[in-house]
């Protein structure tokens, strides 16, 4: 930030710590897949001296051994941190996955986190879902800065980046997001493409040269210095806006030189208050070297300019009863508040917590209180219980280095939760409090699925609860009336990781079918049917005969049954025998295997026999009624239909409202919804949104998003139940 040329590499081999909450920075990366996060967490690491220069950690393993599932699928599928130690602060850095699927962990990371390093690729552009999150750290204020990779691509310019870059973050103030250094470059090679070379400083004026493959500072040439005049101006006219001194822009346009010094002050101050946006660049190590273009000062400017956890607000707190409690301070002598914003299960540990303090210290071994929310909707139990931690430990890469302790502002791993989840409050057991919950994105794609073997179906329940524990964007669904295990997912590549751990982790095999949707079955006109169950076959027999009438009613209305039985011709003992059987085989359906609903069905008349007549009898007698009354009927099948709200840009309005058209949907409205932004209201049956949550993504670029909830059930058109019926009956 200061553009220093000093460095205070952290001792490899051991994990960075920090006494006092100052001495702390939360930093996470976000940006779109492949646009260079990881190697930038792992160019971080080789400049501050965490890890050597093969990128390997002086005790063992390398930094980029997250997850073999990252390995195999080439890309990062879940949120990690790397922490690392510059100029005496501990620099907490937490990398995210790209993906859309995993905006769960991306979520997590945002919690954990005091300010965000947005990573914007030169040759791929800003993704829309990256604007999507800037929103979203805007609307909380969070501090940001952005820094542009793959400036070595054939195509890349920095200059056009940041021009993009200032049409997409900076709103109605472009000047809120400025470079504060620019690249110098070589000779053109063969493509004609110019390597980066060095960075020049706009404040300082220092060029930061990276020729000889070692970070040299020196003095600007006469041919450089032109370079970024009007650069420099801009840049300090848009950190003199953003001056709390209202007499320095005077000054500056009087013609009086501003200190670098006081310069740097403001800057520090404006991007820790979330005002200013600068824009940095970087590149990887090369021949090498001990530290890639940037990295510097990367570091620099998280420890100058992001602020420190004591000087970021914590989420706000409650007894577990509701009861409202004071605002927390980051104290590391306050009560002991801390979350879990992340769990995953260790083949050698079991179940490891990445856990944020956001007040007191957190001790190894102490016995803490875990609080939850109660995702019972998600397949997650409530749970309120006092555990008794185990070790403590800083993770980098698959090590795992131990702590004494972890004070408010910190984050560290802890061993051996074995209730607590993802979300969950961790607090003194003589005085619990519940932190407020993060959004959660809703998991809207549904995968059916079945376990391979009795061997997996043993061992299913276990693994699944302990899947959902880990990743509270899955929800399971044991669905009541189509009998099937329903996992919901955010996308593809979800299912792939979520199935791929529940095989490796949990040793469950699985099998996925398709997912079927709820319909129903109901009388589309009135019938009338005789239900006869007479056998004689020696000794005691069996004897009940009921005549039933089926009319239609409204929606909504169930199973209704009416006694208008005269002069006993069915025994008052066998009427509720008569509506038992009849409501059972509604259960059962009477065309395609659906429930039945929304009858009335009346009972009119029968016969008894004195001796054979029976409870079971009736029943049975009652069922057999309504199938000859649906026999004689025209029965309409029934499908659930959601309202669906489609958050979308403007430019993706009409092809999305196209899209739900050809799904049968009905658009109810439309409304703005900021700025650029429309909601889109319809109505689709659900049978059509099997795969919406992937297809959209597609339509929209991965900016969409959009919600479902139950409405009603509604007639089907006549060809598609006619298929529906088709399918059953060749089932059967």
């Amino acid at each position: 930030m200061s553009e220093k040329t000093s460095t205070h590499p952290g001792a490899a081999g051991r994990a960075p710590t920090a006494d006092r909450p100052t001495a702390l920075r939360n930093v996470v990366l976000v940006g779109h897949s492949g646009a260079g996060k990881t190697t930038l967490v792992e160019a971080l690491a080789l400049a501050s001296g965490a890890v050597n220069r093969a990128g390997r950690v002086e005790d063992g393993g390398c930094l980029s051994d997250y997850d073999e599932i990252e390995h195999r699928q080439q890309r990062s599928v879940q949120l990690s941190l790397v922490p690392v130690d510059w100029g005496g602060v501990k620099i907490n850095v937490l990398d995210t996955p790209g993906y859309a699927d995993f905006v769960g962990e991306l979520r997590a990371g945002l919690r954990a986190a005091d300010a965000a390093l947005f990573v914007v690729s030169a040759a791929d552009g800003v993704a829309g879902a990256t604007r999507m999150v800037w929103d979203e750290c805007a609307a909380v204020g969070m501090p940001r800065a952005l820094v542009i990779t793959h400036l070595e691509a054939a195509r890349s310019d920095f200059g056009e980046m940041v021009r993009s870059c200032q049409e997409t973050f900076g709103g109605e103030d472009p000047d809120a997001v400025l470079p504060l250094y620019l690249p110098l470059y070589g000779t053109p090679g063969a493509d004609g493409h110019a390597p980066v070379t060095g960075l020049i400083g706009l404040l300082s004026q220092r060029v930061f040269d990276h020729s000889s493959g070692e970070r040299v500072e020196r003095a600007p040439t006469e041919e450089e210095l032109p370079l970024i005049e009007q650069a420099r101006n801009r840049l300090i006219e848009g950190i003199i806006a953003e001056s709390e001194d209202e007499t320095l822009m005077d000054r500056y346009l009087g013609g009086e030189e501003i200190d670098v010094k006081t310069l740097i002050g403001d800057l520090e101050t404006a991007v820790a208050r979330g005002t200013f946006h600068p824009v940095l660049a970087a590149a990887p190590a090369t021949d090498g070297a001990r530290q890639g273009l940037g990295t510097v000062e990367l570091l620099e400017l998280i420890t100058g300019g992001f602020p420190t956890p004591a000087e970021r607000a914590a989420p706000a707190v409650t007894g577990i009863d509701g009861t409202a409690c004071p605002a927390l301070a980051c104290d590391p002598d306050g009560p002991l508040v801390a979350e879990v914003v992340k769990t995953a299960s260790d083949p050698y540990v079991g179940r490891v917590s990445l856990v944020r303090v956001f007040s007191g210290t957190l001790r190894p071994d102490e016995t803490v209180h875990v609080s939850g929310h109660g995702l019972e909707d998600r397949g997650h139990e409530d749970h309120d219980v006092d555990e008794r931690i185990g070790a403590l430990s800083a993770p980098f890469g698959k090590q795992q280095r131990p702590l004494s302790q972890a004070i408010a502002g910190d984050l560290a791993c802890v061993a051996k939760l074995t209730r607590a989840e993802t979300g969950d409050t961790l607090s003194d057991k003589d005085a619990p409090l519940l932190m407020e919950p993060w959004t959660m994105p809703d998991p809207l794609l549904p995968v059916a699925i079945e376990a391979h073997s009795k061997a997996d179906d043993d061992k299913l329940s276990q693994g699944l609860s302990r899947l959902v524990a880990e990743d509270p964007t899955l929800r399971l669904e044991h669905h009541p009336d189509t009998r099937q295990m329903v996992l919901w997912c955010l996308g593809e590549a979800h299912v792939d990781v979520a199935l791929e751990r529940l095989r490796s982790r949990y040793g469950v095999q699985v099998d996925t079918v398709p997912h079927k949707v709820a319909l129903r079955e109901t009388f589309g006109e009135a019938a009338s049917g005789r239900g006869r169950h007479v056998k004689q076959s020696g000794g005691h027999g069996q004897f009940a005969i009921c005549e039933i009438t089926v009319e239609p009613l409204p929606g909504g209305s169930g199973i209704e049954f009416v006694d208008k039985v005269v002069g006993g011709a069915v025994p008052r003992q066998f009427i509720p025998s008569v509506e038992k059987g009849v409501r059972a085989q509604a259960a059962r359906g009477v065309a395609a295997g659906y429930p039945l609903v929304d009858v009335r069905v009346t009972l009119l008349d029968g016969k008894a026999h004195s001796v054979d007549s029976s409870d079971a009898a009736f029943q049975k007698s009652g069922a057999l009624a309504l199938r000859e009354a649906a026999a004689a009927a025209r029965i309409d099948l029934l499908e659930p239909v959601a309202e669906v709200s489609v958050l979308i840009p403007d430019d993706f309005v009409g092809p999305a409202m196209s899209d739900l058209s050809g799904r049968r949907g009905r658009v109810v409205g439309t409304e703005q919804s900021g700025a650029g932004r429309t909601l889109v209201r319809a109505e689709v049956p659900e049978i059509e949104l099997g795969r919406y949550a992937v297809d959209l993504r597609s339509l929209s670029h991965g900016t969409g998003r959009f919600t479902r909830s139950y409405v009603r059930h509604e007639p089907m058109p006549p060809q598609l139940a006619e298929k529906v019926r088709d399918e059953a009956a060749n089932g059967a």
